[in-house]
């Protein structure tokens, strides 16, 4: 009679088992983190990630520096070298506006691109926020990403069949003041960068702007693949955010160093969170944005970095009742089904940047 009091429950625990993942279960499952970048040939990043049964994807950035660009370009292309099926990376290119909307200039940036992307683990090309938030042409207009003096290298990027990973605008609290915006990892940033605070710079392109640029950009190249960094600056809104997935079939994002954004909204509406992941589970993929140059403390790297990793595993996949440092409140974990988990954490990555692995 015991058995069959029990057996109910055993085998609840069995078919949760299959459905759902467990703490446990985060080394022994392979992931990707989709949006990192590498800054150093000491190797450290690439050891923590093997120990936790993740490949990487370092992103390189145009900080306005053509030799800051060739410098991420080296460690990245170093680190494929000695980390084959670890490490996949995606060049940028030095938006130099000298010569701007000029056929000299898109030849020039092609031809480099064409020698990055021939290189082993070149998996997409990376535009950066300085393309609306930055670079202006010579009447002083910004150049938005819209704009068609970009479209000789975009055209350049699709024949080769390679995605763009786009970083464009910045969260919407970027257009807040400081005491206004709704998570501190914004807010600490932005009071770092004041030049990127947009609340300060009124006469700059508004978040408004930003957005409706990239749209327009998606609407004039329908076959583009393009993963949006950042819950593609719609991190505030999951309606916002489903609604152009709706509409660019072709669009995919990273949750990178918006996954906070995630859990606030979790604070007042789990359930539409959780919708949300799961309705889109072929359009998301797993990231951090954790940048690494190198440290005197290659162990506190590893601790923070599995950290970091581990706490985005328990959102995800358990229901536990979790605090944040970004923002006040408690908040219970998303626990979404194992098929999901893992396409946001690996196959969506394999299958939008056609990774060979």
């Amino acid at each position: 009679m015991k058995y069959h009091i029990f057996l109910p429950a055993l085998l609840l625990i069995v078919l949760q088992g299959c459905v759902y993942y467990f703490e446990d279960d985060f080394a022994k499952v392979p992931k990707v983190d989709s949006h990192i970048h590498i800054n150093s040939d000491d190797g450290v990043f690439e050891e923590i990630a093997a120990a936790d049964n993740f490949i990487l994807i370092s992103l390189n950035v145009d900080h306005g520096d053509s030799a800051s660009v060739r410098k991420q370009y080296e460690y990245a292309v170093a680190s494929v070298q000695k980390h084959p099926g670890r490490v996949f990376f995606g060049p940028t290119f030095y938006f130099d506006t000298a010569g701007w909307g000029t056929e000299e200039w898109s030849s020039k940036i092609i031809a480099q691109l064409d020698k990055d992307l021939s290189a082993p683990g070149a998996v997409t090309v990376k535009i950066w926020k300085n393309i609306g938030m930055v670079l202006r042409d010579r009447s002083g207009k910004f150049i938005m990403v819209d704009d068609p003096g970009l479209d000789p290298v975009v055209n350049f990027i699709k024949g080769k069949g390679f995605p763009i990973t786009g970083h464009l605008g910045e969260p919407r609290n970027c257009w807040l003041p400081l005491a206004e915006m709704t998570v501190r990892s914004d807010s600490s940033y932005f009071a770092r960068n004041p030049q990127y605070h947009m609340y300060l710079h009124p006469e700059y392109p508004s978040y408004e702007d930003q957005i409706n640029a990239r749209d327009r950009f998606l609407e004039n190249n329908p076959d583009l693949t393009f993963i949006g960094c950042h819950l593609g600056s719609l991190e505030w809104n999951v309606d916002s955010l489903a609604k152009r997935l709706d509409k660019f079939p072709n669009m995919a994002v990273d949750m990178s160093a918006r996954i906070c954004h995630l859990q606030y909204q979790a604070l007042t509406n789990r359930k539409k969170v959780r919708d949300f992941c799961i309705k889109y589970q072929d359009r998301l993929l797993y990231g951090t944005d954790v940048g690494y140059g190198g440290s005197n403390n290659p162990e506190a790297f590893k601790k923070r970095m599995h950290e970091t990793w581990l706490d985005d595993w328990k959102f995800f996949t358990s229901s536990l009742m979790m605090t944040s440092d970004k923002f006040d409140g408690k908040f219970a974990g998303l626990k979404l089904p194992r098929k999901v988990v893992d396409k946001i954490y690996f196959k969506n990555a394999v299958k939008w940047y056609k990774l060979k692995i």
